[in-house]
């Protein structure tokens, strides 16, 4: 039985060497992405309760803006991979182009909304229970904060079109290299801006936000320039904007496969704020306790999160080149991999919950709160890791329209009504609550689970597409 269990979970020294290679840049990617971002909050919330409020009610929605844009270069990402381990360059092309034009109209979106709402959209995380001086400078330094980073949106969107064909080649160094470029500056720039310091003026919220956006130009930067003059490592770049051309029948098929998985995206961000709006109705110290636990365990997150995307690009590279056998037993093997991985950065967390909340300059109210949330949240890690390696496990075969039951359904039909019955409908605290909602992820567990055990992702969608 342990001899079987081996040889179904667990690899050999050449498989773990392959996926450390393609997986270790993403998750450094990440760490450093979401280390920058830690610091940044830090230091927000050194200058106070109020300014770290309107700046995390803000990143809220940048986050749906980030997830949908995800999303979007997802489902062309899904035929890119597959044309790729296909050897077929010209269709991963057309795949490149769709990601630029949806991506593109992604952002005039945003930066609309954002900009006709942003009164609307913060107050929505302000509960009337809190003082009028709070609630006042909450908004104020949030629409400080959102007036700046929509010029951020540009960069982020553009450089995810380019980061996730470059992924999709192996090339997984390079986005991490972006990353590494910005985040030195964007350090500096915010030390500067935000306290006055090194010659620069005193911004606050508005240098973090400043901080940010300059380093998101530079990231993205450094992976287009560097994807058009590699055009020998980059087969698809060779004339991709010489001709706007994507045949009829790929962007059918795009669009028919990459619509769900875009708007599952966006609804489950969405849907995590809605949560987060739930929970804001319990007072402003909450939301901020959910700003600080939710810093620590985004940092260790990209472990368990970058695995999944490495089972995209592995097991859809298979799928692609008609392997389909391999495909399933990499899948096995990953997923075994990712919670593994997942309950080791657990352990890691778990100490750090009583001295995290303790670099902000915040109340002992709020800092015992976060500590409780961050380690419910390391508890739940492992489940998340799961999950995660399940949705991208059926998205790497082209089942978004089951991607999108799996995650809207659960976030919309379970998380937000179960969030919003205990928050206004019970006399429960917020302790209870948020354990609770949490660990309800043991459900998607299972669904994942006889999900993926069904074998029906297991297919090659790029065979027989139309030039």
């Amino acid at each position: 039985m342990l001899t079987s269990f081996r040889k179904k979970y667990i690899g050999d020294r050449a498989f773990y060497s392959s996926v450390l290679r393609m997986v270790v840049p993403m998750i450094l990617q990440m760490v450093v992405t979401n280390f920058v971002s830690l610091i940044d909050n830090i230091m927000v919330g050194q200058i106070g309760t109020e300014q770290m409020n309107g700046v995390s009610i803000v990143n809220q929605f940048i986050f749906v803006f980030n997830i949908t844009v995800f999303g979007a270069v997802s489902g062309p990402g899904i035929f890119g991979s597959q044309f790729f381990g296909k050897g077929d360059y010209e269709g991963q092309k057309q795949t490149v182009r769709f990601r630029i034009y949806i991506c593109a109209a992604i952002i005039g979106v945003g930066i609309a909304l954002f900009s006709i709402f942003d009164s609307t959209l913060i107050s929505l995380f302000i509960s009337d229970d809190d003082s009028q001086e709070k609630i006042a400078a909450t908004l104020h330094y949030g629409k400080q904060y959102m007036s700046i980073m929509l010029i951020g949106l540009v960069p982020f969107g553009i450089g995810q079109a380019y980061s996730s064909v470059i992924r999709e080649c192996g090339e997984t160094k390079i986005p991490m290299i972006a990353a590494f470029s910005a985040v030195g500056i964007n350090v500096l720039l915010d030390y500067g801006l935000i306290f006055g310091k090194l010659g620069m003026p005193e911004l606050g919220v508005r240098g973090a936000a400043v901080a940010t956006v300059v380093s998101k130009f530079i990231e993205a930067a450094v992976m287009i320039i560097w994807a058009h003059t590699h055009p020998q490592r980059n087969k698809y770049i060779t004339g991709l904007y010489k001709s706007l051309h994507i045949s009829s029948d790929l962007a059918k098929k795009i669009t028919v496969k990459g619509l769900p998985l875009m708007l599952n995206e966006f609804l489950w961000a969405a849907g995590m704020s809605v949560i987060a709006q739930s929970y804001s109705v319990r007072g402003l110290n909450v939301v901020a306790a959910r700003n600080i636990s939710g810093t620590i365990t985004n940092l260790f997150g990209a472990v368990y999160i970058q695995l999944g995307a490495c089972i995209a690009i592995i097991v859809g590279m298979r799928l692609g080149a008609n392997k389909l056998k391999e495909a399933r037993d990499l899948d096995n093997k990953m997923l075994f991999f990712a919670v593994a991985a997942a309950i080791a950065v657990s352990l890691l967390i778990m100490p750090l919950a009583a001295v995290f909340p303790k670099l902000y300059n915040t109340e002992s109210e709020i800092r015992s709160l976060a500590s409780f949330m961050i380690l419910i949240q390391a508890a739940a890690i492992p489940l998340w890791s799961y999950t995660n390696a399940c949705y991208f496990t059926l998205r790497s075969g082209g089942k978004t329209g089951i991607t999108f039951l799996f995650d809207f359904g659960f976030t919309w039909l379970l998380m937000i009504p179960l969030t919003f019955i205990l928050v206004h409908f019970t006399s429960l605290n917020i302790y209870i609550i948020f354990a609770v909602v949490t660990f309800s992820e043991i459900i998607k567990v299972i669904i994942g689970y006889f999900m993926v055990r069904s074998d029906i992702w297991i297919n090659n969608i790029v065979n027989n597409i139309k030039e």
